[in-house]
């Protein structure tokens, strides 16, 4: 007949070695790690998908969210800058050769912001306060055609799309219901997204040299503003242009660079700005 033993269990056999705090934390870290890359692998997707939007719905949609771009200008001298700066962009959308259904609109704004920046739907903003920081309309121009690629490279609706899906993962993670979602779309939220990657601004930087010299047949004066950024680099407020356009020094080195390919004799006149596009 078999004997059965009934040994007595050690203590805490079903007791983990661990600290318990630090199991929760590794849980806790491999969870967040798995979300944050399956945010960003959706962001990805997104941007890759929004390229393909057309672009008469993609300016459909910032129509529907136009509140943020600036109002009509109401003084003559405001109009006459505003179509000054709308005759040099469409210039310069022919010799980077934009596609006919990309119409672009440039919005004048006479505020002392020093920025100017590409949106949806072919808007572009150019702010009072960047026109005084140039020299020539070279200078202007290199700004414009910098704006005018990103719109020709679809940048504003990829950076909308890799925006919007990291926002609609992180509110659908912490539970934010539709409202606040549509709030933030109908408002100046959708602006800080409208940001670019390295990679597009070296891309932009890269079109607009060549818009340049197309357009002049050289590139002086391609690097004054950048050049202005530089030298108020130490200054205690920040411009607002660095938040979107980073790296500087390297990109007055490419714009150098390139000159030096290009180089033409006699050295190259710039084009003065005309009276009116200055502050008094």
């Amino acid at each position: 007949m078999a004997e059965y033993e009934n040994p007595e269990i050690p203590e805490g056999i079903n007791v983990s070695a661990t600290h318990p705090l630090k199991d929760f934390v590794l849980l806790v870290g491999g969870i967040s790690a798995l979300v944050l890359l399956a945010v960003l692998a959706l962001s990805l997707l997104a941007g890759q998908l929004a390229r393909h939007v057309p672009f008469a719905q993609e300016r459909a949609l910032a129509g529907s969210l136009g509140r943020w771009l600036p109002e009509a200008p109401a003084q003559p001298l405001h109009r006459q800058r505003q179509q000054y700066l709308q005759q040099l962009a469409e210039r310069l959308a022919v010799a980077m050769e934009l596609p006919p259904e990309m119409t672009l609109t440039v919005h004048y704004a006479p505020t002392d912001t020093v920025n100017a920046m590409a949106t949806l739907g072919g808007h572009i903003v150019v702010f009072q306060g960047l026109i005084d920081t140039l020299p020539s309309e070279n200078a202007l121009a290199m700004v414009l055609a910098h704006e005018i690629a990103h719109i020709r490279h679809r940048h504003p609706i990829v950076a909308m799309g890799r925006g919007f899906a990291v926002i609609f993962a992180l509110s659908s993670l912490a539970g934010v219901g539709d409202g606040a979602m549509q709030q933030w779309l109908g408002g100046v939220g959708m602006l800080p997204i409208l940001s670019f990657s390295r990679s597009q601004e070296e891309q932009a930087d890269a079109d607009a040299l060549q818009a340049m010299l197309r357009t002049y047949g050289h590139v002086g004066d391609a690097a004054a503003f950048f050049e202005h950024i530089a030298r108020q680099q130490d200054t205690s407020e920040p411009l607002a242009i660095f938040s979107t356009h980073p790296g500087h020094e390297e990109r007055i080195e490419r714009i150098r660079q390139f000159a030096r390919q290009h180089d033409t004799q006699p050295p190259p006149t710039a084009v003065p700005l005309p009276a009116f596009m200055k502050m008094e």
